[in-house]
């Protein structure tokens, strides 16, 4: 939760102040629709009610996290079962009845409903004290009486009764204001672990998840890899070998003509030579198609340059990575922009390119923005999927913004940390 602007202090003393009258209306209604229910429960009327009870649990829960979200800044996630889609109405029932999370609602608002009473009285007894405080040096004689303070251990009094014996009232409402504002904060940070703990997804959920998400994006590397070895392979058979098999018939001819004709030979061997060298080169390509070796010595500024300057459209490039980021990263990084220039030279229609590359404290962050069409999509086997693949080798993200008509701007996020 972030609280370094002076505004996030009135928007958190609103927030303690709504949330009061929020959660007597929810405890109050959960209260008497829960008691109703299980008084019904021998008849069979109070399960359905129950379900009813725990789904306006779960929609006030829903409104609590978009106001946590707004007014406190902490993002707290849904954590529902998913709905059966088939089944009919039984199987909803059954699910909102049975799922945890259902339940951590309800009990959410039973707890809150005393913890808004003290977050309610902080806010409406401390800072109203502390405004009129201050402001008491132009409304001290509208007063009935004048005020006088007996001095303990003086024998003297204190009268206020003009304008300069009363500014020492406002130095107590100051002191008193900066006093409250850490209270309020620490109200709205409690409030906002509290929702977080219990409205957002358990801790099981979450690790769960996790797993999930790490074995999903592990497959994804594997395929990615197994096809770049598949390429490699492809290009190797198809490129270089050939090249070099034709090499080698071509010497075995000239070995052959040698004594008899030494003219088709020597021509034979310049021909050779010529293969020779096509498969060397093709042979560097693969190997900088695999990891550019600019890279590995220079670091992505660098690799970048040059591989923007053989771009068919312009390019302005930004590279901000210092300190210079993991291997893998760096990796990453260099063949997302590659492949996504040759994207857009091929599908974008675009006429200038932006490409910008940052770093973060946790990650490497690539933005290729275009001028182009736009509608760019990820589809199954595209290239746009193929990015995310090689992106979720290290756990990184990829997200795409392309309206029809463009602009298009793709950003992949590279953790820089396992």
């Amino acid at each position: 939760m972030t609280t370094r602007a002076p505004s996030n202090i009135a928007r958190t003393s609103a927030f303690l102040l709504i949330e009061f009258f929020l959660s007597a209306l929810w405890f109050v209604l959960l209260v008497a629709l829960f008691s109703t229910s299980v008084g019904l429960a021998v008849i069979w009327v109070g399960v359905p009610l129950l379900a009813v009870t725990l789904g306006v649990a779960r929609g006030a829960s829903a409104l609590e996290r978009g106001l946590v979200r707004s007014m406190l800044g902490v993002h707290v996630q849904s954590p529902y079962r998913p709905m059966p889609e088939e089944g009919g109405l039984v199987p909803r029932v059954k699910t909102v009845i049975t799922d945890p999370a259902s339940w951590r609602d309800f009990g959410y608002w039973m707890l809150m409903f005393p913890v808004s009473i003290v977050e309610f009285v902080a806010v409406v007894v401390f800072w109203p004290v502390a405004l009129s405080l201050v402001a008491f040096p132009f409304y001290y004689d509208w007063l009935p009486a004048y005020f006088i303070v007996e001095l303990p251990g003086r024998g003297g009094e204190w009268a206020v009764n003009t304008f300069t014996s009363a500014l020492p009232v406002t130095v107590l409402g100051l002191l008193l204001g900066l006093l409250t504002v850490p209270l309020v904060r620490g109200l709205g940070r409690l409030h906002g672990s509290l929702a977080r703990g219990i409205l957002g997804p358990s801790r099981t959920a979450v690790l769960s998840a996790e797993t999930k998400r790490l074995a999903a994006s592990r497959a994804r590397g594997v395929d990615s890899a197994e096809a770049e070895r598949r390429r490699i392979e492809r290009d190797l058979h198809d490129g270089a070998q050939q090249r070099l098999v034709s090499v080698a018939m071509t010497l075995g001819r000239a070995k052959t003509k040698m004594e008899s004709d030494p003219e088709a030979a020597r021509e034979l061997i310049a021909e050779a030579h010529t293969d020779a060298k096509l498969a060397i080169s093709e042979l560097r390509d693969l190997a900088r198609g695999i990891y550019p070796s600019v890279l590995g010595d220079r670091g992505l500024d660098p690799a970048l340059s040059s591989l923007v300057s053989k771009c068919p459209i312009p390019v302005d490039l930004s590279v901000d990575v210092e300190p210079r980021p993991p291997t893998a990263v760096e990796s990453a990084a260099y063949f997302t922009v590659a492949e996504t220039l040759t994207n857009i030279a091929k599908h974008a229609e675009a006429t200038r390119v932006g490409v910008k590359v940052f770093r973060t404290d946790r990650s490497v962050v690539v933005e290729v923005t275009d001028d182009g069409k736009g509608g760019a999509e990820v589809r199954p086997g595209g290239g746009l999927a193929g990015l995310a693949d090689r992106a979720a080798t290290i756990d990184g993200v990829v997200v795409v913004v392309s309206p029809v008509g463009g602009p298009t701007v793709i950003r992949t996020e590279l953790p820089c940390a396992w």
